[in-house]
């Protein structure tokens, strides 16, 4: 079976992940549900009153527009199994609710006006469904009830639900260019492949949109076709991400703060240099960078993700060419201390991202000293004066060639500068 197409996506690397649904409203963490053990006699309050009347999409679109993020991945339906479109599936979705209407469909025309390409979000996990069988992460795990509440429960009809709802969103929405299914849990009270049905799954959404780019999180292990990024969470792998000892499309999922959802009270929220580190850092290891964004209730970006996705922008503006169709330098061009390096092998230029600055000088070995025909700062195109010719290789004390970076002795005033080098 064939896989999607991911050349946009290694040449665009930074997405905006929206998790947006009822539990905007409690506004402490997207698993309130579960964390709290709540029925769903006890969460229809937040459908009752769902009803964000500050939204509007454009300003959504334009946000992640200005940031530089050249897709987007929404939460079509989360663990809670509350759908944001108007799904002829269920009854459980947002034109039932205050908000009276699908919240879907103008997000995506939102985003597609601003040229940023459209990923829906599902959960495979549904804890709202009548046939979801009650398993160990499920609200109602715990409860002295539990197999009362799974007597008449068919996971299959659970199943052909999850097929119906893909379907849908394969068929009414245009083109789809990321599906992101989340998760599987197989082994003892869980779930996995035979309960999705993945495999047939996987093949109506080959049929239906062949092209699309899909997650690892049908738990199909490395069946051809199956997936067609790894997707590590809330962590920054070491080097390229591999299975099998080859490196493979990868992309990085990750909060401001911690929680996915609107968490009013969380306080640990990421400065923006940290984020534009991680961008970068992304990029140096050939990977993406998904960055979401938890709305409130009401249907507004925290100001807080606005602040970071406004300075984010203003770093992306002059740096932008440093990140978009670069990857990880070649070999023989080796990371400086404190630094990152991408580079487009379109263009064969080089990124030298320096983290900390040094003192006048950055010392750069390997083949940089015979291959660098030029230099400047990213930011201005200012030149930077080389100083070729033999150093030291200090340990061992052999000759080895150095191109010496005469830099301005004070920082220019960006978050992460960047020298531009020409390469032969």
């Amino acid at each position: 079976m064939q896989n999607g197409d991911t050349t946009w996506f290694q040449h665009d690397r930074f997405g905006l992940f929206i998790h947006w649904g009822l539990y905007a409203l409690p506004a402490r963490h997207e698993w309130v549900k579960h964390t709290e053990q709540i029925t769903n006699e006890g969460y229809q309050k937040y459908f009752d009153h769902f009803e964000p009347d500050l939204y509007d999409p454009k300003q959504w679109a334009a946000a992640a527009a200005h940031a530089g993020m050249k897709y987007f991945v929404i939460t079509t339906k989360h663990h809670e199994g509350f759908c944001l479109w108007d799904s002829k599936l269920t009854d459980y979705k947002a034109t039932n609710t205050p908000a009276k209407r699908d919240l879907l469909r103008p997000m995506v025309a939102a985003f597609r006006e601003q040229n940023i390409r459209v990923g829906f979000y599902h959960s495979l996990i549904d804890w709202q469904h009548p046939h979801f069988v009650v398993d160990r992460i499920h609200p109602q795990r715990s409860s002295p009830d539990k197999a009362k509440l799974n007597k008449g429960r068919d996971q299959k009809k659970y199943a052909a639900y999850l097929h119906g709802q893909t379907r849908e969103l394969l068929t009414k929405f245009g083109k789809v260019d990321v599906l992101w299914y989340d998760f599987s849990y197989p082994g003892e009270d869980g779930k996995g492949r035979a309960d999705w049905e993945s495999e047939k799954l996987l093949k109506m959404i080959r049929k239906l949109q062949p092209h699309v780019i899909l997650d690892d999180r049908l738990d199909l292990g490395n069946t051809p076709g199956a997936w067609d990024v790894k997707t590590p969470e809330q962590a920054q792998p070491r080097e390229w991400v591999k299975v099998d000892g080859k490196p493979v499309v990868w992309e990085a999922c990750q909060t401001f703060s911690g929680s996915w959802g609107y968490h009013r009270d969380e306080m640990s929220w990421r400065s923006t240099d940290e984020l534009i580190r991680t961008l970068i850092d992304c990029v140096s290891k050939g990977g993406n960078l998904l960055l979401n964004v938890g709305p409130t209730g009401r249907g507004e970006f925290d100001e807080r993700a606005l602040d970071r996705l406004r300075g984010m922008g203003e770093w992306m503006k002059r740096h932008s060419r440093a990140i978009y169709g670069c990857t990880q330098a070649p070999a023989e061009f080796p990371t400086p201390q404190d630094c990152r390096l991408t580079y487009n092998p379109d263009t064969k230029r080089l990124y030298l991202h320096i983290y900390a600055w040094p003192y006048k000088h950055l010392h750069l070995e390997g083949q940089f000293a015979e291959q660098v025909k030029y230099a400047q700062l990213l930011n201005d195109a200012s030149e930077v004066k080389l100083a070729g010719g033999g150093g030291h290789g200090g340990q061992t004390g052999t000759q080895t060639k150095v191109l010496t970076l005469d830099l301005p002795q004070t920082q220019p005033k960006v978050t992460v500068p960047v020298v531009e080098l020409f390469v032969k």
